[in-house]
């Protein structure tokens, strides 16, 4: 092969190099398609997996397994003390001591706290100085009066025989009224002087603040060195409450029942209580009274609940769940229905199937579950065990794996 044929076999053809040049275009249009569908995903993992939904929790709770058949009525409501008192000293003063923490039992006239005294036992002492001195002037008085007396009686006897001129004898008995008039008047005294004595023996007492009754502290709203006050002054900076003490055995629970069905709830109706804190407790409890007057925003009406069994878990404000049941009926060989309570609409269809949504930690774990029976807002599923919490509206968008945050409060 000559050097002609050579250079002919490295020659580029022409129409070979114009395919090359074609293809360029839509390989560089390919890689810009793929790289927005590799930023799209990325947006999307990280913007749109970080959403969180906000979600109200509600426990599935076990069936009543006493009185399942005879549940007419459910409601929920608050654990509320029907005797509670924010306590503050009846004067203002500076506390120099605050003899209780938060969960003390204290009883009935013990010592909570001390203010400072000096002021008032200064007063104090003053006003029974004053009271001593008014009562020794009674006694001066008394003891004039008793004098008079005898000089009025003489006097009369020598103006009868002549001895002493008449008017001395008048004079006598008008000193005799003059007195006792003065001592009346001294008695008086004695006895206003008496009564500021009391009263500031009932300020001295007022230094020291005593719990009016049996119960927990529950709060303690004031320190060593700040002023408490009956009144709001100082423009916020006095106190107006030393502690709040509970009486635990008034503990009761306030329902809010929908109007339409409260015809069917009776004062002293047997009822039972499921704390929220405790989904298998079960705790005796009846009707007290119901409360007439309707939330005209709610549409609702309050009604009282006693709680028959007391027990230190049961704390105010818990949350609870009241069924309201019949006239007590024997129960053996009960039937208990399978399965656990949640609201109707923690119930949802997804991919057409039904489904509860479960919290875990900070995620929404999608559940099958078998329906049953509706009791009033409560709907009975198989496929959840008793105690979880679930998520009681979810969005139509949620998904199992969703990111959530529970809604705090009431």
């Amino acid at each position: 092969m000559d050097k002609s044929d050579l250079l002919k076999e490295l020659r580029i053809d022409k129409e070979h190099r114009t395919d090359r040049s074609v293809r360029w275009p839509w390989i560089a249009l390919l890689l810009t398609v793929v790289l927005i569908s590799i930023t799209a995903g990325v947006w999307f993992f990280f913007v749109e997996s970080a959403k969180a939904f906000d979600v109200e929790a509600a426990a599935a709770i076990a069936p009543n397994t006493s009185r399942a058949d005879t549940s007419v009525l459910q409601a929920t409501g608050y654990v509320t003390a029907r005797r509670q008192a924010t306590v503050s000293a009846q004067i203002t003063g500076t506390l120099t001591e605050v003899l209780i923490e938060e969960g003390d039992h204290v009883k009935r006239g013990q010592v909570l706290a001390r203010l400072d005294d000096r002021q008032y036992k200064a007063t104090l002492g003053v006003a029974i100085d004053q009271a001593k001195a008014a009562h020794a002037l009674v006694d001066q008085y008394r003891a004039q009066l008793e004098q008079n007396n005898r000089d009025a009686a003489r006097n009369a006897t020598l103006a009868k025989q002549g001895l002493v001129p008449r008017q001395t004898a008048e004079q006598a008995q008008t000193l005799v009224s003059s007195t006792r008039a003065q001592l009346s008047s001294q008695q008086k005294q004695a006895l206003a002087a008496d009564a500021n004595a009391i009263a500031a023996q009932v300020n001295f007492d007022y230094c020291v603040v005593r719990a009016p009754f049996d119960g927990v502290i529950t709060t303690k709203d004031a320190q060593i060195g700040e002023i408490v006050s009956p009144f709001s002054a100082g423009g916020g900076f006095t106190r107006t409450g030393i502690g709040t003490i509970v009486d635990m055995d008034s503990l009761e629970l306030d329902v809010d029942v929908n109007e339409a069905y409260i015809g069917r709830v009776t004062p002293n109706m047997p009822a039972e209580t499921t704390p929220d804190a405790y989904p298998d407790w079960k705790i005796p409890s009846h009707v007290i009274a119901i409360v007439p007057t309707a939330d005209r925003g709610k549409g609702t009406v309050k009604v009282r609940i006693g709680i028959d069994a007391k027990d230190p878990r049961i704390l105010p404000d818990m949350g609870a769940r009241v069924s309201f049941f019949e006239a007590a009926s024997k129960t053996v060989n009960m039937i208990v229905p399978k399965g656990v309570l949640v609201p109707v609409s923690a119930v949802v269809k997804r991919d057409g199937k039904d489904t509860v949504f479960a919290i875990d930690g900070d995620r929404a774990r999608a559940e099958p579950v078998t329906q049953g029976q509706i009791y009033n807002d409560m709907r009975l599923i198989d496929g959840m065990a008793a105690g979880t919490l679930v998520i009681k509206q979810p969005p139509v968008e949620m998904a199992d794996g969703a990111k959530i945050k529970v809604k705090s409060g009431k």
